[in-house]
């Protein structure tokens, strides 16, 4: 019996992301798959309902007549309470689920019986590459971040020589030199800037250098597994913070992008450090969605000191849907194919990938972290509920 694939419309604020594009839906209807989506699930990444249709995918107009019948459920956001309601036992659900910052969900996720996977918790191992929507989308925002930089900064990023005289080139300090960061470091690059990086890990020097930029060296090596950073001891914050000083009062544009899966980002720029930034400068704070690496961000603002403009935009890679949808997709086409065999569902569950990003199956809690998580949060829910009261979000990068 063909599997069958639905595709939710979003409807998180300002999501304008969809899960599969049309190419992705021909790919899948070609294999034997049934794809449902709902009508105008594309519209907000300019991907017209003629389009799907085109591709072979059943539109329908409501979200109960869309979950119903699905064997899959594919999103980018995870599921509102209004979406989970319309889930049952069974069904398998794929998409960005943030478990650390929504326990409620995932408890009503299992209560439901629905096997859910989070693709934050894809492994960051070769074969899994392809299906790293973590990587896809930190790509796309530490590009967009540059751009945002660019254009709040009132001068040139590339160095001209006028008539008038010769324009020095303008000075970008990223720190964090993980996949937004090395982006964020190849398009201020292609935008002619003096760009300097800095990151915990030593072993990020050769891909900073490699992209033209100067590496900030700091000798201390904070590396963790799957390519993340561990949290600073209290001295090493304190080295890290007087070299970062240093090079924050040098730079016209800053772009951070450092964060640790599953909790709050570290604070590297303080306020004291934004004023001794030249009036004029800016610094756009990609870690805002988790708190953010700068002591004034303000997640979802845009923050105004002595001159200085500092950004906290949230979902960045929504400001590009359309690349945004379509690397989005190609994750969700490859990591259906360790679930979907010969048009059947059929998941491999002995597969690592699966197993590693599996978060609900059977009534049950499998992610270990996310069950201790609820355990604690079914004993003290009131101080977990001021604890996921902060923004949260992606931690899609870290340094």
């Amino acid at each position: 019996m063909s599997a069958r694939v639905a595709v939710p419309k979003e409807v998180t604020a300002g999501e304008r992301r969809v899960a599969l594009v049309p190419a992705t839906v021909a790919k899948l209807t070609g294999r034997g798959v049934e794809v449902v989506i709902a009508a105008g699930a594309g519209a907000g990444s300019f991907f017209p309902d003629d389009e799907y249709a085109a591709s072979g995918a059943r539109l329908v107009e409501t979200a109960a007549e869309l979950l119903r019948d699905a064997d899959v459920i594919v999103k980018v956001q995870p599921p509102v309470p209004e979406e989970t309601e319309l889930l049952h036992a069974g069904q398998v659900l794929v998409c960005f689920m943030d478990p650390g910052h929504g326990l409620e969900r995932v408890a009503a996720l299992r209560d439901r019986g629905v096997t859910a996977f989070a693709l934050e918790l894809v492994p960051r191992i070769t074969r899994a590459q392809s299906m790293d929507a973590l990587s896809s989308q930190a790509s796309i925002a530490g590009y967009r971040a540059v751009l945002m930089a660019a254009s709040g900064l009132g001068r040139f990023f590339p160095m001209l020589t006028t008539p008038a005289g010769t324009i020095r080139p303008a000075r970008v300090l990223v720190l964090g030199a993980g996949v937004a960061g090395l982006q964020a470091i190849a398009t201020a690059r292609r935008l002619g800037a003096m760009v300097s990086a800095y990151d915990v890990r030593p072993a990020a020097r050769e891909q900073v250098e490699s992209l033209g930029a100067k590496f900030v060296s700091l000798d201390l090596d904070a590396s963790a597994s799957g390519g993340y950073a561990r949290a600073l001891t209290a001295d090493e914050q304190e080295r890290q913070s007087a070299l970062v000083g240093e090079h924050v009062a040098g730079s016209d544009a800053i772009v951070t992008t450092a964060a640790i899966p599953g909790r709050r980002a570290p604070v590297l720029i303080t306020e004291e450090m934004v004023g001794r930034m030249r009036p004029g400068s800016v610094l756009v704070d990609l870690a805002a969605e988790s708190g953010g690496n700068c002591e004034l961000t303000r997640p979802g603002e845009t923050v105004e000191r002595g001159g200085v403009t500092v950004f906290g935009p949230l979902n960045v890679p929504s400001l590009l849907p359309v690349n945004a949808s379509e690397t989005y997709a190609r994750n969700i086409l490859d990591f259906l194919g360790l679930l979907i065999d010969d048009g059947a569902l059929a998941p491999r569950w002995d597969d690592e990938i699966v197993t590693a990003s599996l978060l609900t199956r059977d009534g049950v809690v499998v992610h270990e972290p996310t069950r201790a998580a609820l355990d604690e949060f079914a004993v003290a829910p009131a101080k977990h509920h001021e604890r996921d009261d902060r923004p949260g979000g992606d931690a899609k990068e870290a340094p």
